[in-house]
């Protein structure tokens, strides 16, 4: 009898053993592909310029944060550390399950055309606590004697970003968070919807919005346009905007994908608005805005 309950307790326990061991796996793999700079199509020349990688040289340092966000992960130009001059900064928020370790390729890249690039290890993003904490590191940084970003970062040049629970929390820390008046400018790639992001209590106020916004989502998957982000919801969600703001859908990209595909558009938003790159602006700006006439894209609206 013990016999059998042992074999029974080993064929019960081997599939266990096997889904942790495929979750542990799974954790490390990498939810932005290393090349995706290269590997993305593009379908303007802006786009293309500014998916590219910047011609700064990146370095990364981590730092333990607090409770909630665990660890700080900062990537910045290398010159930085000899230069005398400030950096804009963006403030990047995890999507569900998705921690910076899953997209560094995406930190590195921003950080390369200037920019210091902040995450944490907080899963819970849409509650908008994290981004909170990450400004008052940012300052707080910025003010001591012996931190490398001492006098170096840009305080009144600071953009946030964020995908699925992290473009909600994008939403919440700009809204109704205390740190909101920090940011100048924000982008959120296929946000959770209003009436989802309410029921789990991330509890964001889109006519309380007054930066400039650029929404972007996707047209493939049943997650992506029934669950996450249908385009009457994100239509509607951008009709209560009222400051300035851009949405466009990446045709045939899922949800996952949607973290990176956009990524030129994305570097070019805040090149514009955290670097005055007036070229970036040409994506955006007119009626010949690159974005009207990128065969990858559709549902385009712009209102400035």
């Amino acid at each position: 009898m013990k016999k059998m309950l042992k074999i029974i307790g080993i064929i019960i326990l081997v599939p266990i053993l096997l889904i942790v061991g495929f979750l542990i796996i799974l954790s490390f793999v990498p939810a932005v592909p290393k090349n995706y700079t290269k590997e993305v199509k593009t379908g303007g020349e802006i786009e293309a310029k500014y998916l590219s990688k910047g011609k700064y040289k990146v370095k990364s340092t981590k730092s333990k944060a607090t409770e909630l966000t665990k660890y700080n992960y900062v990537y910045y130009p290398e010159e930085l550390e000899n230069c005398n001059k400030k950096y804009p900064v963006v403030v990047v928020l995890n999507g569900t399950g998705i921690l910076p370790k899953k997209y560094r390729a995406l930190f590195e890249h921003l950080a390369s055309w200037g920019f210091i690039v902040v995450g944490n290890d907080d899963g819970s993003t849409g509650f908008g606590k994290s981004a909170d904490e990450t400004i008052k590191y940012i300052k707080k940084a910025n003010e001591d004697t012996d931190s490398v970003f001492y006098e170096k970062i840009d305080i009144e040049n600071i953009g946030i970003t964020g995908h699925s629970q992290g473009g909600a929390g994008v939403f919440t820390a700009i809204s109704i968070m205390e740190e909101k008046e920090a940011y100048k400018a924000a982008v959120s790639l296929s946000p959770t919807h209003e009436e989802t992001a309410l029921a789990f209590g991330w509890n964001y106020d889109l006519e309380k919005v007054d930066i400039p916004v650029l929404m972007i989502a996707g047209t493939k998957g049943d997650f992506e346009i029934k669950s996450v982000i249908p385009i009457e919801k994100m239509n509607a969600m951008y009709d209560k905007i009222p400051s300035s703001k851009v949405m466009l859908r990446r045709r045939d990209a899922e949800h996952g994908q949607m973290l990176y595909m956009a990524d030129g558009y994305v570097t070019a938003w805040f090149m514009w608005h955290l670097q005055n790159d007036e070229e970036a602006s040409k994506a955006f700006l007119g009626s010949d805005a690159e974005i009207l006439n990128n065969e990858f894209y559709q549902d385009q609206r712009i209102d400035f």
